[in-house]
C-alpha cells in the first residue's frame, strides 16, 4: 500500500476509525472526522476498504481490519502522533539537562559554563520549539 493513498481526508477517516475501536457509520465518520457531508465519508471508508484497511459487518458499519503504517506518524496506543514530536521530546530532554548544568554552575565554583555552551543551549532550545510546533500543526492538520 503506498502512503499516497493515506493522506489527507482518508488519513483522517483512518486514524478516526482506529481511535474510536468500534463499529462506525457513514454518519459517525462525517462527524468525527469533520467531513462535509455522509457520501463524502463513504467515499474514503470504500478506499479504505479496498485499501484492506477496513471491512464492513453484517449491520454495514465499518471496523478496523489492519493497523497500517503511516510515513511520518507512530502509533500510540490507538492514536496517531507525528514522529516530530518525538524529536521535540528529545531535544525538551536535552535542553532541561543544559539547564541544569547551567544552574549547577552557580552552586558548584569550580564549574565554569563557557559561552559556546550556552549557545548551545540556545539552539536546543529553537530545535526543540521548532519540532514542537511543527509536530503540534501535524496533529491538528490529522484531527480536523
Amino acid at each position: 500500500m503506498g502512503d499516497k493513498q493515506l493522506a489527507g481526508n482518508t488519513l483522517s477517516v483512518y486514524a478516526y476509525v482506529v481511535r474510536e475501536n468500534r463499529p462506525v457509520g457513514t454518519r459517525d465518520v462525517m462527524r468525527g472526522a469533520n467531513l462535509s457531508s455522509p457520501s463524502v465519508a463513504h467515499r474514503h471508508l470504500q478506499k479504505l476498504e479496498l485499501m484492506g484497511l477496513l471491512e464492513k459487518n453484517k449491520f454495514g458499519d465499518y471496523i478496523l481490519k489492519e493497523k497500517a503504517g503511516v510515513s511520518g506518524h507512530v502509533w500510540v496506543g490507538r492514536n496517531l502522533v507525528p514522529r516530530l514530536m518525538f524529536y521535540s521530546f528529545f531535544f525538551m530532554g536535552a535542553f532541561g539537562a543544559e539547564i541544569a548544568i547551567i544552574l549547577l554552575s552557580y552552586l558548584v565554583p569550580w564549574l565554569a559554563i563557557e559561552t559556546s555552551f550556552l549557545f548551545l543551549t540556545g539552539m536546543t532550545a529553537v530545535a526543540m520549539i521548532l519540532f514542537l510546533i511543527e509536530g503540534v500543526l501535524l496533529r491538528r492538520k490529522l484531527n480536523t
